[in-house]
C-alpha cells in the first residue's frame, strides 16, 4: 500500500509545482499594463500574470525591503534601481537567456543607473510636467509657477501628484537649484514656496487621466503619457514642459531575488523586448519605450503627439534626476514630510 500512496504524493507536488510554473507575479505602477499585451503573453507561454498596483517609488520599495511579497518583477524608475541593485534586491540578469535583449535601443543600452543593462530592461520613458485645461487658463503653461505661483484662474482648481522625486526636482528648478542638491539655502527656498503654494491647491492625488478628462480638476503635475490620454478624452487638456526644468525618466523591469517563478519572469522579459509587444505597453499607456523597431507597431497619433515628441525649445530643459545622496534624500524627506501635514 505504500507505493500507491508514494505515487500519489509524487503526482500531488508535480502538479502543485506545475502550477507554480504557469504564474507570474508582477507588481507595477498602477493602470500601466496594457491588458491587450498580457492577454498576448498569457496565450502564447500558458503563464497567467498577476498584477499588483503601487503608486510611489518610495511606497514599492518598502514593500519590497519589508520581504515576503511574492512578487516576481517590479517597474522602478531608473535613480531607485541603483538603490535595488546595491540593497541586493534584484537578480542580475543572465543575458544568454535574452534573446531579445539587443533589441534595447542604444541610447538606452549603456545607461548610467544600469551600465550594460545587466539588471533591468527597459518598460517606458517620459517626462514630468504640467498638465492644464486651456478652457480654463489661457496663460503660459510651460512653467513650474503653475503649481508654485498658481494663477488666480486655477486657485483651488490644481492637483499635485503626491511623488516626493518628481515634484522636489521641479521645485528646486524652479528655484534655481539642481536635482538632488544639498544646497540648504537652495531648498529653504524649495520648502518655503511649497509650503506657501499649498494653501491654493486643490488636492494632492493620482488619477490625474481621469479626473483630468472629466473636468474635476483644471491642472495637475503630471505625467506626459497620462495627459496625452487626457487630452484624447478631453481636447481642452494641453501639456506644459517648465522650462525652468523638468525630470525626464524611464521606468524599467527587474526580476526580485527572492522571486518565485523566475523562468516565468525571463519569458516576459523577453516578450516584452519584441517591437510588436513593447508597442503594446506604450500604445496603452501612451509613452515611449527603449526598444528599436517599436514606433512601426505604435498608435499613429503617437508618432506627433505633442506629449511624446518633446518640442525642440524645451529639450534641454528636461533632466534625468540622478540617484541622490543619502544627504539629500534625508532633506528631500523632511520637506516632505513638513508638506503632508
Amino acid at each position: 500500500m505504500k507505493k500507491p500512496i508514494f505515487t500519489l504524493a509524487l503526482l500531488m507536488a508535480s502538479t502543485s509545482l506545475a502550477q507554480a510554473d504557469g504564474v507570474l507575479n508582477l507588481f507595477n505602477w498602477g493602470n500601466y499594463t496594457s491588458p491587450e499585451m498580457i492577454a498576448k503573453f498569457e496565450a502564447e507561454t500558458g503563464i497567467t500574470v498577476t498584477i499588483t498596483d503601487y503608486d510611489s517609488n518610495d511606497a514599492a520599495l518598502a514593500k519590497i525591503e519589508a520581504g515576503g511579497t511574492g512578487f516576481d518583477l517590479v517597474v522602478p524608475t531608473h535613480m531607485f534601481v541603483p538603490i535595488y541593485i546595491e540593497k541586493g534586491l534584484v537578480q542580475q540578469l543572465d543575458l544568454a537567456r535574452l534573446p531579445h535583449h539587443s533589441n534595447i535601443a542604444p541610447e538606452w543600452m549603456d545607461v548610467e543607473w544600469d551600465p550594460g543593462r545587466n539588471y533591468s530592461v527597459p518598460w517606458q520613458w517620459g517626462s514630468t510636467g504640467v498638465a492644464v485645461n486651456t478652457a480654463v487658463y489661457g496663460g503660459d503653461i510651460n512653467t513650474s509657477g503653475i503649481f508654485l505661483d498658481v494663477p488666480p484662474e486655477l486657485v483651488g482648481k490644481i492637483n499635485v501628484v503626491p511623488e516626493m522625486s518628481d515634484i522636489l526636482t521641479l521645485a528646486t528648478m524652479y528655484y534655481g537649484g539642481e536635482p538632488c542638491t544639498e544646497d540648504t539655502e537652495v531648498l529653504r527656498k524649495v520648502r518655503d514656496g511649497l509650503l506657501a503654494a499649498k494653501p491654493n491647491w486643490l488636492s494632492m492625488d493620482y488619477g490625474a487621466t481621469e479626473k483630468l478628462s472629466n473636468n474635476d480638476w483644471a491642472a495637475s503635475v503630471n505625467w506626459n503619457g497620462s495627459t496625452m490620454r487626457a487630452r484624447i478624452n478631453n481636447p481642452d487638456v494641453a501639456y506644459g514642459y517648465p522650462r525652468e526644468g523638468y525630470p525626464l525618466w524611464m521606468d524599467s523591469v527587474m526580476i526580485l531575488s527572492d522571486a518565485q517563478n523566475v523562468d516565468n519572469a525571463y519569458a516576459f522579459l523577453d516578450f516584452i523586448m519584441q517591437p510588436e509587444n513593447a508597442a503594446m505597453i506604450s500604445g496603452f499607456a501612451r509613452y515611449a519605450n527603449g526598444i528599436s523597431g517599436s514606433a512601426e507597431f505604435m498608435p499613429e497619433d503617437m508618432q506627433t503627439a505633442p506629449e511624446v515628441v518633446i518640442p525642440e525649445e524645451f529639450k534641454a530643459a528636461g533632466h534625468f534626476t540622478p540617484t541622490c545622496s543619502p544627504k539629500a534624500v534625508e532633506y528631500m524627506t523632511a520637506i516632505w514630510t513638513e508638506l503632508q501635514k
